[in-house]
């Protein structure tokens, strides 16, 4: 692991996400399309949407791929 993103995960920010916004962003994280995220994580393709476009709006990311690796980057992933 990158001693800054350990480094940050040690000191750093709370996480503002809930743990099923962290589930879909993982999944996002690793190139799933929501059809694949919503099999992976046993909920519906729109709940996966509205989980992503919370997470999105939550870390001020444009795409879900980007806040995926905010959410990488924190350490909270």
């Amino acid at each position: 692991m990158d001693p800054a993103i350990a480094a940050s995960a040690l000191t750093g920010d709370d996480c503002p996400l809930t743990d099923r916004e962290l589930e879909v962003l993982r999944a996002a994280r690793a190139g799933a399309s929501i059809a694949e995220i919503a099999v992976e994580v046993h909920l519906a393709p729109g709940t996966v949407r509205n989980r992503l476009s919370t997470a999105m709006s939550k870390l001020g990311a444009p795409t879900r791929h980007a806040a995926a690796h905010r959410a990488w980057e924190q350490g909270w992933i």
